[in-house]
């Protein structure tokens, strides 16, 4: 029977956290999206993945610090709400809601991209209708399923890229196998230098970069439905960034040190062109399966925060009240039918425009991402003053730098945005920004008008 007023259910442990956040930022970017990324940058996109590390590090100790505040299922929308008022809330949950859509519909669009790598008769929008089927039925079950699936999804993605690390380290040392004669660190500087195309090269690829570090602030939505949440969230925020540089800086250093990266297409994953040429029998095939189970459980991350995100809205009425309500199993059904019946608008891309498909939406997804992230640190800063002033109480998790830091990372999320332009293809995002924000006002505004 669906129930209402009934809160989420407390079942993720600390192991399902890490690795629900983990397996919603190892996708499609690090998999897919750094082949394009390797060919505009060449190995100075390591410099642009260090930089938005960096600010990725400071968001998510802003993001901890919110989280020992007060841990709900809302998270950073509920934060905007209370230090930076109402329609900061809106448009937050409605703009993370429109960013998880469009990273799905991304990662769906992978699954058709590489499904076709066995069988290239088969249309680009039949695989994503199919995985959008199974993961809809799926996100329907008690969240600990969930967190137990996302687990094993994860923990193959994190298996793949250690193995890719130990190997391809194994190689540079030795000089074993095929890539062995050529094989070392000085790929990284010897091919046109280490910024062959300068810092504007590094520039243009901040989109991508930033697009690929995109759901490390799934721990946040988690939070309504962890198990220990004064103890868990502390221990996930401060292991999860650590994690996902050595994944990202350490995979594409090996990557880029195995082959010279003038040898890399960018419309062929690296992990897929590396793992063949390292002779491992099926190699190729057993890495681009990988790819769609990356691809898979993302999409898979993004289902279940969208429909957390749309509970959240509507318990603060600014959603359609019907969000409010749980299946028998405490999960936000109605929240999830809605995201997944807008996904199928995936089927309908990849049918009409299927070689720009996953740039466009990447693109747009990266506007609501970076407003997510801006408002963590503006709501973050409001937060302290708060408890200067005594309204609020001093959490146990402390974020270093502020506010300095705060106003740092926003200006270069701002700069991020500002770098769209210079890329035709990711200008589609500056495009749909003014319509998205301008829909949300009009929104905001008839949650406001009073009732008849």
């Amino acid at each position: 029977m669906p129930q209402t007023n009934v809160d989420l259910s407390r079942n993720l442990k600390n192991r399902h956290i890490q690795l629900i956040a983990i397996g919603g930022t190892i996708g499609v970017g690090l998999f897919l999206g750094s082949a394009r990324a390797i060919h505009n940058a060449g190995p100075g996109l390591l410099l642009a993945y260090a930089v938005g590390g960096a600010a990725i590090f400071f968001i998510m100790r802003a993001l901890g610090e919110l989280l020992t505040y007060r841990p709900v299922a809302g998270s950073f929308a509920t934060y905007a709400d209370e230090f930076c008022g109402p329609f900061a809330g809106f448009v937050t949950g409605w703009s993370y809601w429109f960013m998880w859509i469009l990273t799905a519909m991304a990662e769906l669009t992978a699954i058709g991209i590489y499904v076709r790598y066995w069988l290239p008769e088969v249309p680009q929008w039949l695989p994503p209708l199919v995985a959008l089927v199974v993961l809809y039925g799926t996100n329907l079950l008690a969240v600990r399923v969930f967190g137990e699936l996302e687990f094993w999804f994860a923990l193959i993605k994190v298996v793949t890229i250690v193995a890719l690390i130990a190997v391809g380290l194994f190689v540079i040392v030795f000089h074993t196998g095929e890539l062995g004669a050529t094989a070392s660190f000085s790929n990284l500087w010897s091919h046109g230098g280490f910024l062959p195309f300068g810092m504007v090269g590094v520039l243009l690829t901040l989109q991508i970069v930033m697009f690929a570090y995109s759901g490390v602030e799934l721990i946040g939505v988690t939070a309504g439905e962890a198990e220990n949440p004064a103890v868990v969230l502390p221990r996930a925020t401060n292991g999860i960034t650590a994690r996902i540089l050595i994944f990202y800086l350490g995979a594409l250093i090996i990557i880029m040190a195995l082959v010279p990266w003038t040898q890399l297409s960018p419309t062929v994953s690296p992990f897929v062109f590396v793992f063949g040429k390292l002779g491992v029998p099926g190699a190729a095939a057993i890495i681009n399966l990988v790819v769609i189970t990356a691809a898979t459980s993302s999409c898979n991350s993004g289902l279940f925060s969208t429909g957390r995100m749309l509970w959240a809205l509507a318990q603060r009425g600014q959603a359609p009240k019907a969000f409010t309500t749980l299946n028998a199993q405490q999960v936000p059904a109605m929240g999830i039918h809605a995201s997944a019946a807008v996904l199928l608008l995936v089927v309908a891309l990849n049918y009409v425009v299927p070689e720009k498909a996953f740039i466009y939406v990447t693109s747009i997804a990266l506007i609501g991402t970076l407003w997510t992230w801006g408002i963590i640190m503006v709501a973050h800063a409001r937060y302290r003053r708060a408890v200067l002033a005594g309204r609020a109480k001093v959490a146990p998790f402390r974020m270093p730098g502020a506010p300095y830091a705060n106003w740092a990372v926003v200006a270069f999320l701002v700069g991020v945005s500002a770098m769209l332009w210079l890329d035709r293809d990711n200008r589609v995002a500056l495009y749909v920004a003014p319509f998205w924000f301008g829909l949300l006002w009009i929104g905001y505004r008839q949650t406001r008008a009073p009732q008849s």
